[in-house]
């Protein structure tokens, strides 16, 4: 090992000499990589050696070169409109990059640097060059990556031309903009160098991680950006990245893998090292590349729980990158900052957004923040025709960069072909507050200017470009003064995508999780034609169950993965609270419509009462259907470690089919109070309310579904336009059905919720059901606090 000394010039500095303290001295950046250096790496986080430039060293070098007068001139006659803003910023670069350096410096950073090169063993090692401005990063100056960072930097002369076209960065365009935007003192902000070595990561792969989820603020979950090559396509947004979510507070137990989502992006490009003038190039990556994902589980895990570790020290959000290098396989943290935009919003009131009418999707992507906005396109191919952006409408490019951000901020919208949630584009509108929709694919070739649209982000992480201007609303929700009632008032889910944006919500977990959503929208496939794929005999099915199973050796992983990690979504945003997953509840004619499915359904004349529910379960011509969902929910609890999850068992029909279905999950390992598994029933049918007590024995819940409830208690066809007048949920005879379970339920020690609108919709209705004593009310997450306040209301007449 080489021992590392300072040549006792404090214009250079060491990380390891350098901490949080210091950004007045090395700036935001460096700072926090002698921070992580210091305390963190001895903790078993790899943080890349280096050394930083003081800014002492950049007031040096102005006032070898008497540049501070050169600055002072041209910033003037640019705010008095003399010159524009790219004459100002290309004079006062040209300036710096005519300057020398001054023997001292250049003395010490070279000597810095064959020092870290002796470490390694390599005569000129090859360094990350980045820049580090003394305001960048601090609380009330969000916008990082102001300045330039040099990659694949080699060789003492090199080394000194990259550190002097870092300081000429401090007054590129964007960044001269920004300080006259937030009044800072072009001569009172410095620049750091922070020279580290280089991860070859070209050889393997790089990203973006945050502690926190970037749309909606939920803060218990890690969110990683990852692909192929050096980090910067992942950070500029040119690539479309994978996107790994991982639930913080199961991390802790290393049985455990959390990981909630696992999205594989299409990565068609990847940065790798150059030879000659040019240090680093861009090259397509190879099908299996774009196939695969670019970390292991256990690689996901690790920098998650890095993620956590350091977000603990620092005692705030943060926003990291990270590196994984291809000839070693370890992994680095390169640089480490506090997250700006959520972790500093309001966790007591936020706005909720609708969409009622829209028109057809033209295209979608990812979606940034949870807003909606309509307007003209102004499409936008290249940063050489920014001038024509019309103000006030919807940007549409291919992909941003920090000169964009001019423009950016005059925008109603951005949406982009290319990026990710950690993206240029992504994390700028987040800054500015603005809709938009990344990694779209094809919006440039799809959408025209003068177009009228509709940007979407209010309908889960998915982002939807509709035709035209929909019917939005937005209201103001705000967390206080929520009333405590003693009936737990819980939501009904169906979207995981969406389940994040109601974290904040003070419910008392989930009543009803919706898994038939999961597979028609996030697997799309029939369970059986996973299980039984010989026996789908149509070559364009076929071909289409391949694509979407490509990368699963076994197809019946494909579905028992994506509804787990689906399902996890929603067990993650209310943990530990529970919620109650109901096993498919499909009517054979929806089975039938996914894919593969009309070889194994029959053609019912009514499928509302033929073969849906508990007795498809152990039918042979689903029970190989059924496993997979039992093999997901055991995973879902036992791997992942959602043990909040509640199964429940809908439209059981009898007393002996209860024990047929329990019987079957418990042979695919989900059997009843093993490891604290509870299991529900729907008591949607009159023989669940007649035999109260004996399905009381064998589940430990009822959840009424007071739709089928009224529908099969009154005889009315709940879809019938004719009958509607007859359909009512607060018919006496139902209410009596209703008031009979839950006594009967609480006899026998069993808890009774219900599933359904008619609380939000008729306050009688609620003071009904407190009156009976039920113990919880489930219902969409819109309708929330207006049955909250019904229920508290209905418990004070009561008292």
């Amino acid at each position: 090992m080489v021992e590392m000394h300072s040549s006792g010039n404090e214009m250079i500095l060491w990380f390891e000499q350098t901490g949080r303290g210091d950004v007045a001295r090395v700036g935001g950046k460096n700072a926090s990589l002698g921070e992580m250096v210091n305390v963190l790496a001895p903790r078993g986080i790899a943080v890349p050696p280096g050394f930083a430039t003081t800014a002492d060293a950049y007031w040096h070098f102005l006032k070898t070169n008497n540049l501070e007068g050169t600055i002072a001139g041209a910033i003037g006659d640019y705010q008095v409109g003399k010159v524009t803003l790219a004459e100002t910023g290309n004079a006062i670069r040209k300036a710096f990059l005519a300057g020398e350096w001054p023997d001292d410096l250049a003395t010490g950073i070279v000597d810095h640097y064959r020092q870290l090169s002796q470490r390694f063993g390599k005569p000129d090692a090859d360094v990350a060059v980045r820049s580090s401005a003394t305001a960048e990063d601090l609380p009330d100056a969000s916008f990082a990556g102001q300045q330039e960072t040099y990659l694949n930097i080699r060789g003492e002369k090199a080394l000194l031309d990259a550190c002097k076209r870092c300081f000429a960065s401090l007054f590129t365009d964007r960044a001269i903009s920004y300080r006259q935007v937030k009044g800072f003192d072009h001569l009172k902000v410095a620049l750091s160098i922070g020279v580290q070595t280089m991860v070859r990561s070209d050889k393997g792969g790089s990203g973006v991680m945050f502690s926190i989820d970037t749309e909606t603020g939920f803060d218990k979950v890690v969110v990683i950006n990852a692909a192929w090559g050096l980090g910067e396509n992942v950070v500029q947004g040119t690539v479309d990245p994978d996107e790994y979510v991982v639930f913080k507070p199961l991390l802790s137990d290393l049985s455990l893998s959390p990981i909630v989502e696992k999205k594989i992006g299409a990565k068609a490009i990847k940065m790798i090292y150059a030879s000659g003038s040019r240090a680093t190039r861009n090259v397509p990556t190879s099908k299996v590349e774009r196939a695969a994902a670019v970390l292991d589980d256990a690689a996901i895990l690790t920098l998650s729980r890095w993620a956590t570790e350091i977000e603990a020290h620092y005692g705030m959000a943060m926003d990291m990158e990270w590196a994984l290098d291809g000839e070693t396989g370890a992994l680095y943290i390169v640089q480490a900052r506090p997250e700006t935009v959520q972790s500093q919003r309001d966790s007591a009131s936020f706005k909720a957004y609708e969409i009622t009418l829209k028109g057809k999707v033209l295209a979608k992507g990812l979606a940034i923040g949870d807003s909606i906005v309509a307007g003209e396109v102004c499409l936008i191919e290249s940063a050489d025709d920014i001038d024509d952006f019309v103000d006030g409408s919807i940007l549409v490019t291919s992909t941003t960069d920090p000169d964009w951000v001019p423009v950016m901020k005059r925008a109603a919208g951005i949406v982009t072909n290319h990026g990710g949630r950690t993206s240029h584009a992504a994390i700028v509108s987040r800054e500015l507050g603005l809709t938009a929709i990344v990694g779209t694919g094809d919006a440039t070739a799809v959408l025209h200017s003068g177009q009228e649209v509709t940007l979407s982000c209010a309908e889960g992480d998915e982002g939807f470009i509709y035709e035209g201007s929909a019917t939005f609303s937005a209201r103001d929700v705000t967390l206080h003064d929520v009333p405590a009632t003693q009936t737990k008032v819980m939501l009904n889910m169906a979207n995981p995508a969406a389940a994040f944006r109601w974290w904040r919500l003070p419910a008392d977990g989930v009543g009803l999780a919706r898994m038939e959503f999961v597979i028609s929208n996030h697997i799309r496939v029939h369970p059986m034609a996973l299980a039984h794929f010989e026996r789908v005999g149509d070559p364009q099915v076929r071909a289409r169950i391949e694509e979407l199973t490509r990368g699963y050796t076994d197809k019946t992983e494909y579905f028992v993965d994506r509804l787990a990690r689906g399902l996890a979504r929603i067990a993650a945003a209310f943990h530990p609270r529970p919620v109650i997953v109901r096993m498919s509840d499909f009517k054979t004619n929806e089975y039938a419509d996914l894919l593969g499915g009309s070889g194994f359904e029959p053609d019912e004349e009514n499928p509302m009462i033929g073969f849906r529910g508990a007795a498809r379960y152990y039918s042979p011509a689903y029970r190989d259907g059924f496993a997979l969902e039992c093999r997901a929910i055991s995973r879902l609890r036992n791997e992942l470690g959602f043990t909040n999850v509640v199964v429940m068992i809908p439209f059981c029909r009898s007393v002996s089919e209860a024990d047929r279905v329990l019987a079957v999950m418990a042979e695919n390992g989900l059997k009843r109070g093993e490891s604290g598994l509870e299991v529900y029933v729907m008591c949607e049918i009159p023989s669940n309310v007649i035999l109260a007590s004996q399905f009381a024995q064998r589940f430990d819940g009822f959840s009424i579904g007071s739709n089928d409830l009224t529908q099969l208690t009154l005889g009315v066809d709940r879809d019938s336009e004719l009958l509607s007048d007859l359909f009512d949920e607060q018919d006496d005879a139902v209410k009596w059905m209703i008031g009979n379970v839950i006594s009967e339920a609480h006899k026998a020690g069993s808890k009774v919720g219900l599933c359904g609108q008619a609380p939000s919709d008729h306050p009688e209705f609620a003071r009904f059901l407190v009156s009976c004593g039920i113990d919880s009310i489930s219902v969409t997450p819109d309708s929330f606090f207006k049955v909250k306040a019904q229920v508290a209301s209905a418990e004070a007449e009561g008292s």
